[in-house]
């Protein structure tokens, strides 16, 4: 779930993307141990729905070899792996202490997922490696959205398919306007006493709100190369993109 982010969580917004890098590394290792709580809480339970049809999706073609890509603690590879016993999964993050949550994780599972240090602007992996490639409430936090896409699209193999599960900006109207009021005034504050990181959770609602629209995000996928369609979860608090390589 993490990676170089669009915006930085704290401090100067002058620096460049390998300065916003070291920032969000450092938030997001500091709220490993509660990481998967807090999703719980501040979801409602209801980011596990998001990822059952996001699995399923990814799924659909039936790889032999997913990608994970800012795995975070590994639940969206782990909800891949118990759904696709017979396929390879492998969760690639650039925080240590989220990995080693997920390693933990599987093991109390028993389920096998690679979980392995990485960049998601220059994927460690040849291209045409994947035959599915996921991210999962991860993507809003790269710092160039068309380079991760387009590395995305290189260790995909011909044929193969990319979904993204994220966060779009609240829509317009009164379920979009409570929404964004909990996001900015709630959420950070539930996040600070479970957590006790407030910049994390100050973070979390700048970046969906500085995120591209669904539509957009789609064009961007349609730039890559992928055919694209998407769908709007909960009223549009979640979004599933989904691109296929020709």
């Amino acid at each position: 779930m993490t990676s170089s982010p669009s915006t930085p969580p704290v401090g100067d917004r002058q620096g460049g993307p390998r300065d916003k890098g070291r920032e969000v590394q450092a938030m997001f290792a500091a709220i490993a141990p509660r990481y998967d709580l807090l999703n719980r809480v501040l979801s409602l339970g209801v980011d596990r729905g998001w990822r059952r049809e996001a699995a399923r999706e990814a799924l659909g073609l039936g790889p032999s070899r997913i990608l994970d890509v800012a795995t975070g603690t590994a639940d969206f590879a782990l909800e891949l792996a118990a759904r696709a016993p017979g396929a390879e999964v492998v969760g690639s993050d650039f925080v240590p202490q989220m990995l080693e949550i997920g390693r933990a994780k599987a093991r109390a599972r028993g389920l096998t997922v690679r979980l392995e240090e990485g960049d998601a602007l220059k994927l460690p992996y040849p291209d045409g490696s994947f035959d599915a490639v996921t991210c999962a409430f991860g993507f809003r936090n790269f710092a160039d959205y068309s380079r991760g896409l387009t590395e995305m699209w290189r260790v995909l193999s011909p044929g193969g398919r990319l979904v993204i599960l994220e966060f779009p900006p609240p829509r317009p109207g009164l379920f979009g306007s409570v929404f964004r009021l909990y996001f900015r005034h709630v959420l950070p504050r539930v996040g600070a006493m479970v957590s006790g990181n407030a910049g994390a959770y100050t973070y979390l609602p700048e970046s969906v709100l500085a995120f591209p629209e669904p539509e957009r995000l789609a064009g961007l996928m349609h730039a890559t190369g992928f055919r694209t369609r998407y769908r709007l979860l909960t009223f549009g608090i979640a979004a599933i993109h989904v691109g296929d390589k020709g």
